[in-house]
């Protein structure tokens, strides 16, 4: 039996970018469906009746919600095909550790950089930058956060890279002299097909961005 993928996205979200970077980097064909978040299909709220959300991965007519649980699916049913978690029980355990990690803290830092202003968004930038530099220490000297490989963390962490040009911009500082070795390491990341194929334009980021500012009154 063929496998039917069908992937319910929108081409600017983080964690959709999740998903397309983990499938690219299996090989597996699919079915891309672009989602308006602002106005959610029948078949988004059928799928995700729970939190209504994009991504969903759609296999074979069963979903699957929430990004890293998604990408962790992938990397099980395709496991023949270049392994994104670590065999070992622990390196497991500490690449979905700092993955969730990235989702408690870095997104929502980043959110207040450019969705506030003043006080605020002070206090986001130094969040941000503070959760960027821990990562960047468990990143060490390896090339990939698993060591030689690309893999799971990596694929939670690049897609933030398409907003990086936002944060800096709008929060008046530079992601390189802080954290230089976190570059490096997006830059090795961006020469892989499956990363830099799969990840959305940092410039129609930017303008959506400022679109949201927009929406929300904080120009």
């Amino acid at each position: 039996m063929v496998d039917e993928v069908i992937l319910l996205d929108f081409y600017f979200s983080t964690f959709g970018m999740r998903a397309r970077v983990a499938l690219a980097e299996k090989a597996v064909e699919y079915e891309y469906k672009e989602e308006n978040i602002f106005d959610k299909s029948p078949l988004l709220l059928e799928m995700n009746p729970v939190h209504k959300k994009i991504p969903v991965l759609i296999h074979n007519g069963k979903p699957i919600c929430e990004s890293l649980i998604i990408v962790q699916y992938i990397d099980e049913v395709w496991k023949d095909r270049s392994p994104l978690l670590p065999s070992d029980p622990y390196k497991r355990a500490q690449a979905r550790f700092w993955a969730d990690f990235i989702d408690k803290k870095l997104y929502g830092a980043g959110r207040k950089i450019y969705l506030t202003k003043g006080e605020e968004q002070e206090a986001g930038k130094k969040e941000f930058l503070d959760a960027l530099k821990l990562l960047e220490g468990e990143l060490g000297g390896k090339s990939y956060f698993g060591g030689d490989n690309f893999g799971f963390l990596d694929v939670a962490l690049i897609t933030f890279y398409t907003r990086f040009d936002v944060y800096e911009t709008l929060g008046n500082f530079s992601i390189q002299e802080h954290c230089p070795k976190l570059i490096a390491w997006a830059k090795r990341c961006m020469e892989k097909e499956s990363v830099s194929k799969s990840l959305a334009d940092p410039k129609k980021v930017y303008d959506f961005v400022l679109d949201m500012r927009k929406k929300f009154g904080v120009e």
